[in-house]
C-alpha cells in the first residue's frame, strides 16, 4: 500500500473550511460577507452612504433645502455638533440672564400696575350716581360737557341756611371742537335766560325748578350746543377732592376776609386746603365785579386742581389715588353713560383748555335790573349766538393765561 494519497475532490458547496472552524450542527454554515456595522471598529474612514430623505420646502424663505443649519455653516454633516450647540445655546447668547430677569420683573410690574389701575377705576366707577339728564336733541359737532357745582344744603361743607332743595352756584361749559381746540367757559349763575316752561329767570333757577334735566335743556337753548355729558360736583366734593390731593395753589390780588363765604386770604398765591378752596370758588360779595370775578376764580381753581391731580406726588402715590377716587366718586352725579373714564377725559380736556387761556362770554349789561329777580346779567342774543358758534367750530381765540 502506497503512502501517497491522491487528492480528494472538493466537496460540493465550496472550499475546505479552515482548521479549527466549527460548523453549526444541522446547517449549511457558509460564511456570508456582510457590511460592517456603523459602530464597528472596522468602519471605513470615508463617509457612509445615507438614505435620501424627502426634501422639504421652507415656507419662511420660499426655497427648497435639504441641508441642516449645521451643514450650511460648512461643518461635517457626519461629525456631531460641539456640546451646547443648538437653539437653547443661541437663545442664551442673544438674551443674557440679567436681561431675561429684568424683562421678567418689568412684566410683573406692568401686571401689578395695570391690575391696580383697573381695579381702582372699576371701584370708583361703581360708586358714581347717575341721572337721566340729557335731552336727546340732535347732536352738534365736537364734544360738550356741562359741569355744575351743586349747593346741597345739609352737607358737611355747606351750612344749612333754610334754603329748600338744591342750587347751583357754579356752571361751566367745556367744549372740545373737531379741530382739537378746547374751551372752558363759565356761565354766570345770574345770567338772564329763558327757562323752558317758566320764562325769564336767572340761569341757576333752572336747576332749582327742574334739576339737571331742565338745566341741560336751558343751557342748550342758550348756547346752541348739544350737551353730550353732564357732570355735577357737590360742594362737599370740592372740599374732599382738594383734601385728597393735599392742597391746591390759588392766587388772589387783594387781602380778603369774607364772612359769608368764609374766604380768608392775603394777597398773593397760597397752598390751600379743601375748606379755603371751597370758599374761594363760592365767594363773590367782596368782589365789586360780583359774579364776573367769581367765574374767573372758578376757572383758576379748575386749572389748579387739574395741575395738582396730574402731579407725580398724586399720580405715583397709591394712597392719594384711593382717596381721590373715593372723594371724587362720592361727590359726582353724572348723566347716564358717563363713567369714570369719561370724567378722566373731561379732566384732560379741561387742563388743555386752561393751558390755552381763558374765554369769557360776552355781556351786554352786568347790572340789569329785572322786575322779579333783582339784578341780573343781560346778554345780547346776536352776540351770544356768534360767540358760541365760534366755540362750536373751534375758531374762538382764548386770552392767554398771562394776559398777553
Amino acid at each position: 500500500m502506497s503512502d501517497h494519497q491522491p487528492p480528494r475532490s472538493p466537496r460540493p458547496g465550496g472550499p475546505r473550511r479552515p482548521a479549527g472552524h466549527r460548523a453549526r450542527a444541522g446547517g449549511s454554515a457558509r460564511q456570508v460577507p456582510r457590511s460592517p456595522r456603523p459602530d464597528s471598529p472596522d468602519r471605513p474612514s470615508g463617509p457612509t452612504p445615507t438614505r435620501a430623505l424627502p426634501i422639504a420646502e421652507d415656507p419662511a424663505v420660499g426655497f427648497r433645502s435639504d441641508s441642516s443649519p449645521w451643514e450650511e455653516a460648512g461643518h461635517d454633516p457626519v461629525a456631531p455638533p460641539p456640546p451646547g450647540h443648538g437653539r437653547s445655546a443661541r437663545r442664551r447668547s442673544r438674551f443674557p440672564r440679567p436681561l431675561r430677569l429684568g424683562a421678567t420683573l418689568l412684566v410683573l410690574v406692568l401686571v401689578v400696575v395695570v391690575g391696580w389701575g383697573a381695579g381702582l377705576v372699576l371701584w370708583a366707577d361703581s360708586r358714581i350716581e347717575h341721572v337721566d339728564a340729557l335731552s336727546g336733541v340732535e347732536n352738534t359737532e365736537g364734544t360738550t360737557y356741562l359741569i355744575a357745582g351743586s349747593d346741597r344744603r345739609g352737607g358737611d361743607a355747606v351750612n344749612d341756611d333754610g334754603t329748600e332743595g338744591a342750587r347751583t352756584d357754579t356752571i361751566m361749559l367745556l367744549h372740545k371742537a373737531r379741530n382739537g381746540n378746547s374751551y372752558l367757559i363759565s356761565l354766570p349763575r345770574d345770567t338772564l335766560v329763558d327757562i323752558p316752561g317758566y320764562g325769564g329767570y336767572k340761569l341757576n333757577a333752572a336747576y332749582s325748578f327742574g334739576g339737571a334735566p331742565l338745566l341741560v335743556e336751558t343751557v342748550e337753548d342758550f348756547t346752541g350746543l348739544t350737551i353730550d355729558h353732564y357732570v355735577e360736583i357737590g360742594f362737599d366734593g370740592v372740599s374732599g377732592m382738594v383734601d385728597a390731593v393735599g392742597h391746591v395753589n390759588l392766587c388772589i390780588d387783594r387781602d380778603v376776609d369774607d364772612k359769608k363765604s368764609g374766604l380768608s386770604m392775603t394777597e398773593g398765591c397760597h397752598d390751600v386746603g379743601g375748606e379755603q378752596a371751597l370758599a374761594f370758588v363760592r365767594a363773590r360779595y367782596f368782589d365789586p365785579t360780583a359774579d364776573i370775578g367769581r367765574q374767573q376764580r372758578q376757572q383758576q381753581f379748575v386749572g389748579a386742581l387739574m395741575n395738582r391731580v396730574s402731579s407725580p406726588a398724586v399720580l405715583l402715590n397709591p394712597f392719594s389715588q384711593v382717596k381721590l377716587a373715593g372723594a371724587g366718586s362720592d361727590s359726582l352725579v353724572t348723566s347716564e353713560g358717563t363713567g369714570i373714564f369719561t370724567v378722566g377725559r373731561m379732566a384732560l380736556t379741561a387742563r388743555s383748555a386752561m393751558s390755552a387761556g381763558t374765554l369769557t362770554m360776552p355781556i351786554d349789561d352786568p347790572e340789569y335790573q329785572t322786575r322779579n329777580s333783582g339784578v341780573a346779567i343781560l346778554t345780547d342774543d346776536a352776540d351770544i349766538a356768534a360767540f358760541f358758534e365760534s366755540v362750536k367750530d373751534g375758531s374762538a381765540k382764548a386770552t392767554p393765561a398771562d394776559g398777553g
